[in-house]
């Protein structure tokens, strides 16, 4: 198997797991097509894949257990109103929000978990899913494959991206968290 083929299956194999590394990976497999040594679509289209199945394994498991599948996630009142939040957004907002809560951390998993346990139709989360995953997979490749392009040093550009992706996120977390932060926090506060 080439190096280009090894990356990939662990590309896939880490987007499918949940709560891997796969942002870091992704920006790292950026890098690498920055290089020539694979094609930045073929990167964003492995992991894409990879956030999908996981997506579906999230929404049947959301589907089974209800609720229930978001006690671990709920121990702490931060973590409840996300889940909050991102319940209240489903039901108004929907599928804009399921894209959006890709871009949050756990987000993916929280989203297609509520999405199974609000009985969402598979007709509906399945597109919805895979659009969310392709944009999301394209955002960590594309800021590796651009620092790529600027830095000819691997482990720079690794880290230049890296630096990038976590300012660009900063101001975005930032604006969620105050929009929303005294309603889901105070609902969080009663229900426990």
């Amino acid at each position: 198997m080439s190096t280009t083929a090894a990356s990939l299956v662990v590309l896939f194999l880490v987007a499918v797991v949940p709560l891997a590394p796969t942002e870091a990976v992704l920006i790292g497999a950026g890098v690498l097509a920055a290089s020539g040594e694979v094609p930045l679509y073929l990167v964003v289209l492995v992991a894409a894949a990879g956030c999908l199945v996981a997506d579906m394994i999230n929404f049947t498991v959301g589907r089974r257990t209800g609720m229930r599948a978001l006690d671990k996630v709920n121990r702490n009142a931060k973590a409840r109103a996300m889940v909050v939040w991102t319940a209240g957004q489903l039901g108004s907002k929907g599928e804009t929000i399921l894209v959006a809560a890709r871009f949050l951390p756990a987000g993916g998993i929280v989203g297609a978990l509520l999405a199974g346990a609000l009985r969402w139709p598979l007709r509906r989360f399945l597109p919805v899913a895979a659009i969310g995953s392709a944009l999301w997979s394209a955002y960590p490749a594309t800021v590796g494959y651009i620092g790529g392009q600027i830095v000819d040093e691997a482990w720079l550009a690794m880290l230049l991206s890296f630096g990038v992706a976590t300012l660009l996120s900063i101001p975005v977390g930032m604006a969620i968290r105050a929009r929303s932060a005294n309603r889901t926090l105070s609902y969080a506060e009663a229900s426990s």
